[in-house]
Formats: C-alpha cells, structure tokens, sequence
C-alpha cells in the first residue's frame, strides 16, 4: 500500500492527493500549484488537472452523477466531496487498492493543521460531488 500523503496547509487536501497519485513531493506539489491558495482557499478541480499534467499524468474532472458514482472507486481517482458540518469547505480524498486516502483524516477531532494526521478510510465521509479521472 502507497503511504499516504498529509496536507500541511489549510486547504492542501487537493495537493495532497495530487502528491499522492504523482507519487511527487506535497511541498514541490504547493510551489506547483501555490502556497498562498493551499492557505486560503483551496484549489478547483480544474487546476488540479493542470498540475496532474504538468506531472506527467493525464486528468479530466466530472461532475459525479449518479451513473459516475460506481466509476470514482479506481486507483488514482481524486474526489471532491460536498460541503457539509463535518467538512465546511468540502474535501478531496484519493482513491486506491479499496480505501480512500485522506490527507486529514482527524479534521473532525482537531481543526489545528499542524497536529493533522493522515490515513486510509473504507468509505467515502460525505458524498462525491466532483471527480478526477486518470485518463488513459
């Protein structure tokens, strides 16, 4: 099993999986994609794709309709899930060999991301609204 990949910033979970799947470094994958955002806001799907292919790997994101919701549990699949109680600003997970990777999996016990743990969980939190797919 990959080991998992701990986001470091507020909003690193998207950079965090794109590590995870490049199998690239988390703090080489923020100078990608930009500190100040893995601070602040988070990134959208879009430029998640961008630096996925700026790694070398060939993305495409979707909307999960119920007809894609099957489609997200294969390795090297990235989510986004919605915002809710538990995830205020949503939340991506990495997909791989049947558990989903989590690049903060005790965000609900500690809101502090320096004490932020990372780990594999059997199901997804809250449901997938977005999806990154590796594009073969």
């Amino acid at each position: 099993m990959k080991l998992p990949v701990v986001q470091k910033h507020n909003f690193g979970c998207g950079a965090a999986c794109v590590a995870f799947v490049s199998d690239f470094d988390y703090s080489k994958t923020i100078n990608l994609l930009g500190r100040y955002k893995a601070s602040t806001e988070g990134f959208y799907c879009r430029e998640l794709v961008i630096a996925l292919s700026l790694l070398g790997l060939s993305y495409e994101y979707r909307y999960v309709t119920s007809k894609l919701r099957k489609e997200v549990c294969k390795n090297g699949v990235i989510v986004f899930i919605r915002r809710s109680a538990s995830f205020p600003e949503g939340h991506y997970l990495a997909y791989w060999e049947g558990f989903w990777m989590d690049p903060w999996i005790n965000f609900s016990r500690t809101k502090d991301v320096n004490l932020a743990k990372c780990g594999y969980r059997k199901l997804l939190p809250e449901r997938a609204i977005y999806a990154l797919f590796p594009v073969v």
